[in-house]
């Protein structure tokens, strides 16, 4: 079963190195990993070359492409149509994985048979605390129960199924359509990758939070066929993240 794995980068100098080394320290065969850079202009290209070597001497198929896209889940779509492994993997620049989740991730499809699975992430707050965010599947759907960079999915699913580009939330749109489709989802109970607060889904302001209720509800619950009641839960998910960050 071969995997990839696929990072989307721009301007990420700060941030990229750590996100790499967790997907070097993987100690499995059969990995590919796509760095796909929005054409940086700082060093972030740079240091991703300087993994070259270690990435052939691990067996990784490592790939760079840096250019222009129009925004995040474009650069998403470019890496899974570019992707050539069984099952894919999207781990955000900034956010790292634990060193046994690809070995976890085929142990699962393997024994399961399962279309996409993800399981619990560690979550560090910006005062340096931190805790553990679980997966879970349940009768009511909430984002609170799912973690995006944990999340891995058959290749033939994400390339029939590509994200939308509609907002900040089409990763999580995405899982939503993956749940009304004839498939087996599996939750691991078990931390995969890790994840520091501070980015654009978690800015604080009014009118960042605004937006985001605007976004989570018409693209990913009103989409996808849930209750207009969800809005009371895309504005307590935006009230969780004001007082825990």
């Amino acid at each position: 079963m071969r995997v990839s794995i696929i990072t989307v980068s721009c301007n990420s100098e700060g941030e990229i190195q750590r996100t790499i080394d967790s997907v070097l320290q993987q100690n499995e065969s059969g990995i590919e990993y796509w760095i796909i850079d929005g054409k940086s202009n700082d060093k972030t290209v740079k240091i991703a070359e300087t993994y070259r070597w270690r990435m052939e001497k691990a067996g990784i198929d490592y790939h760079i492409i840096s250019e222009p896209d129009e925004g995040i889940y474009d650069a998403m779509n470019k890496g899974i149509r570019l992707s050539g492994g069984d099952i894919i993997g999207i781990l955000n620049c900034g956010d790292w994985y634990e060193p046994e989740t690809i070995k976890t991730v085929k142990n699962v499809f393997e024994t399961e048979c399962c279309g996409v699975m993800f399981g619990n992430i560690r979550i560090y707050r910006t005062d340096g605390g931190s805790f553990v965010k679980k997966a879970r599947i349940r009768k009511f759907q909430t984002s609170r129960d799912w973690n995006h960079p944990t999340m891995f999915v058959r290749a033939e699913l994400y390339k029939k199924y590509p994200f939308l580009n509609k907002g900040i939330h089409d990763d999580y749109a995405f899982y939503l359509r993956m749940r009304r489709l004839p498939i087996k989802i599996v939750v691991v109970d078990k931390v995969l990758a890790d994840f520091k607060m501070g980015g654009v889904s978690n800015r604080k302001s009014f009118q960042a939070a605004r937006m985001r209720i605007k976004d989570r509800y018409r693209y990913c619950y009103r989409a996808n066929g849930y209750s207009r009641w969800y809005l009371l839960e895309c504005v307590a998910i935006e009230v969780v993240k004001f007082l825990i960050g």
